[in-house]
């Protein structure tokens, strides 16, 4: 799976959670201070990633994902 696919999927699994706010997502859009993410959504968020790509998350690599661009960084390195 390319890292466009992968952003694409993560962007419309945003969109979905999300759907209540209109936005422009980039590698560099920040999953706190752009999106507003509480600790709670980012959980379901993370939950929403590993059913969508059928992986398991640890937390300890959660705790590192500041950007949509980590986010991508961990998934297609976990993917390939």
């Amino acid at each position: 799976m390319t890292r466009e696919a992968i952003l694409e999927r993560l962007i419309a699994l945003i969109q979905k959670q999300r759907s209540h706010l209109e936005l422009t997502i980039t590698e560099q859009t920040s999953l706190k201070d752009d999106l507003a993410v509480d600790s709670i959504e980012l959980v379901e968020f993370v939950i929403n990633i590993e059913d969508e790509f059928h992986i398991a998350i640890p937390d300890e690599d959660v705790d590192g994902m500041k950007s949509m661009g980590d986010m991508l960084d961990y998934l297609v390195n976990r993917l390939a």
